[in-house]
């Protein structure tokens, strides 16, 4: 079993938060206020679990600029107030830079047994399929 230290424990609950604001932020017709903790609480729990240096590395690699500009900038723009249009840039450059890790989600969900069975599904099997087959790993 893998054990975590503290930081990585705060990070865990700072990253799970920022999930929720950023999902109940959404739901409340983009509330700026949600979304702007959301968005603060998600980067600050991302960088406690894998650590600074490493967030700077992930980040900031020259193939990943253009997915950084849109994920930041969009953080940037829920702050100022313009929360539709930040969202969906953050929206754009979180698939941006993630689409290395959704094969192998997409993998880990289909063992699961009810989500593996609804993956599966005719309309939604298509669908995961084409986000699953991504080749550009991280």
């Amino acid at each position: 079993m893998i054990s975590l230290s503290d930081s990585q424990k705060i990070g865990m609950g700072l990253t799970g938060f920022g999930v929720f604001f950023l999902f109940f932020g959404m739901i409340l017709f983009f509330d700026k206020a949600l979304l702007a903790i959301g968005n603060i609480l998600f980067v600050a729990g991302l960088s406690f679990v894998i650590g600074l240096e490493r967030t700077f590395k992930f980040f900031f690699q020259k193939h990943k600029a253009k997915a950084t500009g849109f994920f930041l900038g969009g953080v940037f723009i829920v702050l100022i107030g313009w929360p539709m249009v930040g969202m969906v840039l953050e929206i754009y450059g979180f698939f941006l830079l993630f689409r290395g890790f959704f094969p192998v989600a997409v993998g880990f969900i289909r063992r699961v047994p009810v989500l593996g069975y609804l993956m599966n599904l005719p309309g939604i099997s298509s669908f995961v399929d084409k986000v699953g087959e991504s080749n550009n790993m991280v």
